[in-house]
């Protein structure tokens, strides 16, 4: 596998896979870019990666185009954007769920936590619009529109 991609199938930057490996970040640049790298840069990818050596050294360079398509680096960030939307959708309702629990035991009378569940739901509310693209008219099209405007180019 390219070290590119094992690199984006853990969820790490260029920077992030420096600093794990002990290499420069110009280092994985070049390594993902195709070039020739040493054995002991190799040895420290794998050693990270957490892969058999010959499993970098035996590969052919191919340029970094090939390695991962575009498609690919799309599809994984859109899923990691649903992947924190869940995670914040389930910290507000163990949240929320905790807080109703202790309004209701120490002051049944008064539903306070009511006012934090709906300014934290508007959040929610807001962070599944930006996931899920229910505002289509600021979505990636109406970007490319601007940036086309912007160039002076025609739509």
């Amino acid at each position: 596998m390219q070290v590119q991609k094992l690199r984006l199938q853990r969820g790490w930057s260029q920077q992030q896979l420096a600093e794990l490996s002990g290499l420069s970040v110009r280092t994985v640049q070049r390594i993902e870019n195709g070039q020739a790298a040493s054995t002991e840069s190799l040895k420290s990818l794998c050693a990270v990666f957490e892969i058999d050596f010959s499993t970098l050294s035996s590969e052919p360079t191919m340029p970094a185009s090939a390695a991962v398509n575009h498609d690919e680096q799309l599809a994984l960030f859109r899923v990691r954007k649903i992947k924190g939307f869940y995670i914040h959708l389930a910290q507000y309702l163990v949240v929320i769920a905790g807080l109703g629990v202790f309004n209701l035991v120490s002051n049944p009378h008064k539903l306070w936590f009511l006012w934090p569940a709906l300014g934290w739901g508007v959040g929610i509310l807001a962070h599944a619009v930006r996931t899920f693209h229910w505002l289509p008219f600021l979505g990636a099209e109406w970007e490319r529109k601007q940036v086309q405007k912007q160039l002076g180019r025609p739509l």
